[in-house]
């Protein structure tokens, strides 16, 4: 009997439990990768993402340099403005010391006896500065927008190219729900990244820089107070911000977990709806959806935390500010028009601290998306160090295929927390040898599990034998550039792969530039064609996300005909009339017949009255040849493939197996 499902809170609990017991815990799903992370469970240190983000802008950084140029010229334009507030309360506006007070160089260009023009020239002047400002501003900040999109559209690509290179069984691991929300989202969180930690950080720093300055002429004593404000942010930052990062990281992998069920679900709604499990999918998906919410919650908190202690910091420092001023004031030290001045420098001060703060707390889901990213990005390529090797050409190719002494075990993938010391997983092919000649039919017979898709799997070079090699015209397939292999490939599976899209542009996905006519003596050929004429729209019609609008015969066909249109050397059939009707079927065989000749074809066959015109049929059980020969030469020999075929024809076992 199957456990309980846990609710949100359960979980929720048993995360909080984790996390109080071991820093180290991380909810990262299956990963055969015993990485452990550090400490607060970010994988990389701020320093390190910074520099990969750096790098990851490439061409961009001159850019960047000119956005954050343009940028430094308005904030320190934005620091003349304050010191407009001196000017008019001291030189204009009172008498202390007045318009006689104005340094004689400007005085003789000012006319320092109307103070109503004296005011009116200030105002235009601060305008002007704010025009200037703007301008300049709103370039600049064009200039990292732009960036920043074309930043995103490329570590999507790059993502996405990494994400398709990878082993099949690591891409299995991330599931397509979970793929798509990692490329979706994180990668657009990560262009975020640019104004998160270049645009406004630096603004905020050439702020507080300029800020300081000015204080530091007015008055270093109060200077000096404020700089006691600096301790509070390193304290928030090591108390609070790190350690919302690794709750940032938690929840996408939820949430990468909860796209991924999803889309399992509506990918199989048949399923779901023949067996009445409606409610019990949306109980997965709101019970997902509320674990996500309360860890949600968690970094709200936390963030709210940042903000509460600067929303207590600023008021206080401000009525420092006022009681110290006030006192200088009265002590004729300092003139109203500098305590003016110097609070709003204060602000502006404790404005870019501030900003430094929650910047460094809202950035840091940013970041672990990066993290992600970047951890994509650092896996391991299919064949990696071995992809380019020789490039074969169709023309040259006999299509000769050898299979010698091979064994073979899929990649375990296991979960963060199993023991280590887990037996190894049994070979799934043990030690086959065979060779297809050129423009030979080899079919593969046997029981479920038995290794017959897995062997097909290894001539199409989609993993590599640990033992023993596969050889195509005697050349070692790890010899010759995987690219340039496959594309001398046919492949048509048992379970049908449609895109959504018209007809003709999933017969021609294997070739591109495939015209009309070609698309149509595809078609034609695999009997697809009445069908096709019979729809409203003919080629031109859609069929859904995995070709929902289709039966299952049809879409077969539409996957037959894509394979012959790719006129391949290797054909691999896999159960491929298995969803036709008799007469299709036959319709279909006779077609093939015609089209396989010339072609080293695998087929792959449980209904073996339609292998038995194969040159030699390999007989598999449990990863191993049994039996191999012709139909009339495995007939003769009464073994397992005669017991297989008399069991499917009569339902009984033949008396020598018995």
């Amino acid at each position: 009997m199957l456990p309980p499902r846990e609710s949100s809170r359960a979980r929720y609990r048993e995360y909080l439990a984790k996390r109080r017991k071991d820093r180290t815990y991380a909810a990262r799903g299956t990963d055969e990768r015993a990485t452990r992370p550090d400490k607060y469970k970010r994988s990389r240190s701020f320093a390190e993402l910074l520099g990969e983000l750096w790098r990851a802008s490439g061409r961009h950084q001159r850019a960047i340099l000119f956005a954050l140029g343009t940028l430094t010229l308005v904030t320190c334009m934005g620091l003349a403005l304050p010191a407009s507030t001196k000017f008019a309360i001291d030189y204009i506006l009172t008498d202390n010391p007045g318009p006689s007070g104005i340094p004689d160089a400007l005085a003789a260009r000012l006319p320092v006896e109307n103070r109503e023009a004296l005011l009116w020239m200030l105002g235009g002047v601060l305008v002007a500065i704010a025009l200037v400002a703007v301008s300049i501003g709103t370039v600049g900040r064009w200039q990292m927008t732009r960036v920043t999109k074309r930043v995103q559209t490329e570590l999507r690509r790059a993502a996405f190219e990494r994400a398709v290179a990878l082993p099949l069984h690591r891409i299995q691991h991330y599931k397509s729900g979970g793929m798509a929300s990692l490329l979706r989202e994180d990668a657009s969180q990560t262009g975020d990244l640019l104004f998160s930690l270049f645009y406004n950080p630096w603004r905020a720093v050439v702020q507080f820089v300029g800020t300081l300055s000015v204080l530091a002429w007015v008055d270093w004593r109060m200077l000096a107070g404020a700089l006691l404000l600096l301790p509070a942010v390193w304290i928030t930052h090591k108390t609070w911000i790190s350690r919302i990062r690794p709750v940032h990281r938690d929840a996408k992998y939820v949430r990468q977990g909860i796209d991924a069920t999803t889309t399992e679900a509506f990918g199989g709604m048949r399923v779901v709806r023949g067996f009445s499990r409606e409610r019990t999918e949306s109980t997965r998906f709101t019970t997902s959806q509320q674990y996500l919410a309360r860890l949600e919650i968690l970094v709200w908190w936390w963030s709210r935390a940042v903000d509460i202690a600067w929303s207590v910091l600023i008021p206080a420092a401000s009525a420092l500010v006022l009681a110290y001023g006030g006192t200088q004031v009265l002590r004729g030290n300092l003139t109203i028009g500098d305590v003016m001045m110097f609070s709003t420098y204060l602000l502006m001060l404790l404005g870019p601290l501030e900003t430094l703060t929650s910047t460094a707390a809202n950035v840091q889901g940013n970041l672990a998306a990066f993290d992600r990213v970047l951890d994509l990005l650092g896996e391991a390529r299919e064949f990696e160090g071995e992809r380019d090797g020789r490039v074969v050409q169709r023309g040259q190719v006999r299509g000769e295929i050898e299979v010698r002494d091979v064994w073979f075990t899929y990649p375990r993938v296991t979960r963060k927390g199993t023991p280590g010391d887990q037996p190894p997983p049994e070979p799934v092919i043990r030690g086959i040898s065979f060779a297809a000649r050129a423009g030979t039919t080899t079919a593969l017979v046997g029981v479920s599990g038995s290794g017959k898709t897995t062997l097909c799997n290894l001539i199409a070079r989609f993993y590599d034998p640990q033992q023993g090699s596969v050889l195509l015209d005697g050349l070692d397939l790890r010899e010759i550039d995987v690219h340039s292999y496959r594309s001398l490939l046919g492949i048509v599976e048992q379970d049908v792969f449609l895109f959504d899209g018209t007809i003709a542009e999933n017969i021609a996905y294997a070739r591109r530039d495939a015209g009309n006519e070609a698309i149509r003596d595809a078609a034609r050929a695999a009997n697809a064609d009445a069908f096709i004429d019979a729809l409203d729209h003919g080629y031109d019609t859609l069929i859904g996300e995995r070709g929902v609008r289709l039966s299952g015969g049809q879409k077969q066909r539409i996957a037959i005909a894509r394979a012959l249109l790719a006129d391949p050397r290797i054909l691999i059939l896999d159960e491929a009339t298995s969803n036709l009707d008799s007469e299709s079927e036959a319709m279909i065989q006779r077609s093939l017949a015609t089209l396989m000749r010339g072609r080293t074809c695998f087929v792959i066959a449980h209904r073996l009255s339609t292998i038995r015109h194969a040159d030699q049929i390999l007989v598999l059980d449990q990863g191993r040849v049994i039996e191999s020969g012709t139909h009339e030469a495995l007939m003769h020999a009464g073994g397992r493939y005669a017991d297989l075929l008399r069991l499917q024809l009569l339902g009984e076992p033949s008396p020598v197996s018995r």
